[in-house]
């Protein structure tokens, strides 16, 4: 019989962006693989609940009629940026988390937490120990590092307490996933013998995803960004991009959302925009297939170095699509796309080099062409769950038996 495993985490399907989607196929690919996976969670709120009324969002039949998916609610209405709301909003899911796993009666053999936030790694911790299984730390980004970088918290003992915390998850964990070959220098900062808990499991897409409409070749060119347009992205170059890209007669879509999306739209409005696109959240599938109708997808960071060990996820997201990336990065990510020809980066944060990058592809259609074959092979090769789900499955039953 395969091991019992409890996964905990904030972002879980249907909410959109990296981490939801990272979650969701961890959860369906471990109980294809045999293993009895159940799920505490949330009630879907980011970036909002609204847009969970629709319909197209739940869209998982496997998921939505599954039985071990516990969701709790959450009074908090959406995320802010006021630091005193958000703290609540983290601080109301980790209790209720805790007194849910304190009163559980069931037994684990891996507890499998995910941060951020890290308030819900915290009661990854208190789980462990509950169930007395072993417990796999899933980072998905390095806090408070990158609260740093977006400027949310800037209290010294709160930034103290979260290091402590990080310290005691990272030592506490029996092994760490990493969603990024770029933080390996933190850990190893944190201490030499963290390196040996530590694997790389990238966010990834599904085989049938890949398997997309090729868009039809048309006189206009075609620009995506799709993601959130938060506290981590900077929304001056995004601006700035859709003013120069619409002097160039290129249609810019955006599928955004996040804290300065409704700041970017009225940008859009007020100058009057005629090429750029406004879209709503929708659900995966659809937005993949609105992004493979595109020719470049656009990523960008807020000039901070903790970015420097990020790769956003939608940058994969692209790549399944098999669009070259044009991006304002520096650092990991940067290297990356250079390296394997899958785009352009600029770390000065020009947007007149983006620009540049863009109309490059635009009037070389040969280099277009073979960009696309690079994202399209760099997917298949390295960033697949049906390949990768096998890393996760070999460090459960590792740590189990052992």
């Amino acid at each position: 019989m395969k091991f019992k495993i409890l996964m905990i985490t904030q972002n879980f399907y249907p909410e959109i962006g990296s981490a939801g989607n990272r979650m969701k196929n961890m959860f369906l690919m471990l109980k294809q693989k045999g293993y009895h996976v159940e799920v505490l969670t949330t009630e879907p709120t980011y970036p909002s609940r609204e847009i969970y009324s629709q319909d197209c969002l739940w869209n998982e039949q496997e998921i939505d009629f599954d039985q071990n998916i516990t969701r709790l609610s959450v009074q908090n209405k959406k995320y802010s940026t006021n630091l005193l709301s958000r703290l609540f909003y983290y601080l109301e899911i980790m209790f209720k988390m805790f007194f849910y796993v304190t009163k559980d009666k069931k037994k684990f053999d891996i507890v499998f937490v995910t941060s951020p936030p890290i308030f819900v790694a915290f009661v990854g911790l208190v789980a462990k120990y509950r169930y007395k299984a072993r417990m796999l730390l899933d980072v998905r980004d390095l806090w408070p590092e990158s609260l740093k970088g977006v400027g949310v918290f800037h209290h010294s003992l709160i930034i103290w307490l979260f290091e402590k915390i990080e310290s005691a998850l990272y030592r506490k964990a029996d092994h760490i996933i990493i969603n990024s070959e770029g933080f390996i220098t933190h850990f190893k900062n944190k201490s030499e013998d963290l390196i040996k808990k530590l694997m790389f499991l990238p966010n990834a897409a599904r085989k049938n995803e890949i398997v997309l409409r090729e868009r039809q070749e048309t006189s206009t060119f075609h620009v995506v960004y799709a993601g959130n347009i938060g506290l981590a992205q900077d929304v001056t170059i995004l601006k700035q991009l859709a003013e120069k890209l619409d002097y160039y007669n290129i249609s810019l879509t955006v599928i955004g959302y996040g804290v300065h999306n409704q700041n970017f739209a009225d940008f859009v409005h007020r100058h009057e925009l005629k090429n750029v696109k406004l879209l709503k959240p929708m659900g995966r599938q659809d937005c993949l297939n609105q992004m493979a109708l595109c020719d470049v997808g656009i990523a960008i960071l807020n000039n901070s170095n903790v970015f420097e060990t990020v790769l956003p996820g939608k940058i994969i997201d692209y790549l399944t699509c098999k669009l070259p990336v044009v991006a304002s990065l520096s650092g990991y990510p940067k290297k990356l796309i250079e390296d394997k020809k899958i785009g352009f980066v600029t770390n000065s944060q020009s947007v007149d080099e983006m620009v540049d990058y863009i109309l490059k592809l635009h009037h070389n259609s040969e280099l277009l062409r073979m960009m696309k074959q690079n994202c399209g092979k760099f997917i298949e090769e390295n960033f697949l769950w049906e390949n990768n789900i096998n890393k996760l499955t070999n460090v459960i039953d590792k740590i189990t038996k052992g």
